[in-house]
């Protein structure tokens, strides 16, 4: 269980209402916190895991289905920054059941305009979601001591495997 805590302009685009009261989430990373971002190439719903700011990006057609989109998406950047298939998909069945929610940290969502300004430059070299999240990822920020999403989150992940 956990939330996506969606700006203003993503709720609007999904037309949700946020739940008020959102539960506490069961995930490793914690709830997910998402924006909707104009590019050159098109518009993208970034997510960011409130606890590693691990981002991930997926289009924004169809916004309303993010819920079941975003598993999917997460999986795959685990997989490419070397997280466990099994902690993987023990991650993923947790992120089964979604509220939606609205913002609740300037932290994470000043690492998220962050996010936004540097993902100009893996949209216009042309690479995919997947290759542009991973570039996110290796970026030090400050609300994790300076460290990357990418070494946070594999940290994370790390310490429940032993």
């Amino acid at each position: 269980m956990l939330t996506l805590r969606c700006t203003k302009r993503l709720l609007d685009r999904m037309r949700l209402r946020p739940d008020e009261n959102p539960p506490a989430p069961t995930t490793l990373l914690g709830d997910w916190y998402c924006n909707l971002l104009h590019t050159s190439a098109g518009q993208l719903i970034l997510a960011v895991s409130e606890r590693t700011l691990l981002p991930v990006l997926v289009p924004a057609r169809d916004a309303k289905s993010l819920p079941a989109r975003l598993p999917q998406a997460v999986a795959e950047v685990f997989a490419a920054i070397g997280v466990p298939s099994i902690s993987i998909g023990r991650e993923v069945t947790l992120m089964d059941m979604m509220a939606i929610g609205r913002t609740a940290s300037r932290q994470v969502l000043g690492s998220m305009n962050d996010f936004a300004w540097m993902l100009e430059v893996p949209i216009d070299r042309g690479e995919s979601l997947l290759d542009a999240a991973v570039f996110l990822a290796q970026a030090p920020c400050k609300p994790i001591g300076m460290d990357s999403p990418s070494r946070a989150t594999l940290g994370a992940f790390a310490l429940t495997s032993n």
